[in-house]
């Protein structure tokens, strides 16, 4: 195999051989860059965000109704009906389906 040595060094970069700045140095280089630095996020940031929201106004647990359950489960009297959490299931799945839509349009 032949090294290709048609890559040229990059002189416009700060050179940095793994040492870290030191806390004295690191001030003065962020003050005389300060106006020129940007910050931009990607779109995954902005979908966080709106998860964040989601997660923040998603109905508090009724620990009373999960405590009802839990005792109808342990006697014998819940009983679950297959058809409206088959319809739950399909619902949900439907509604992520459309929300990635519209998140990649």
């Amino acid at each position: 195999m032949k090294i290709d040595s048609s890559v040229k060094a990059t002189g416009s970069l700060p050179s940095n051989d793994g040492r870290a700045r030191s806390a004295k140095e690191s001030p003065k280089a962020e003050s005389s860059n300060a106006g020129s630095e940007r910050v931009e996020l990607s779109s995954l940031s902005s979908r966080m965000l709106q998860m964040e929201e989601a997660i923040s106004n998603a109905p508090v647990v009724d620990t009373a109704k999960v405590d009802e359950i839990k005792q109808a489960m342990s006697e014998g009297r819940f009983k679950v009906n297959t058809e409206k959490v088959a319809d739950g299931l399909i619902e949900s799945v439907r509604q992520m389906l459309s929300a990635q839509q519209v998140g990649q349009a």
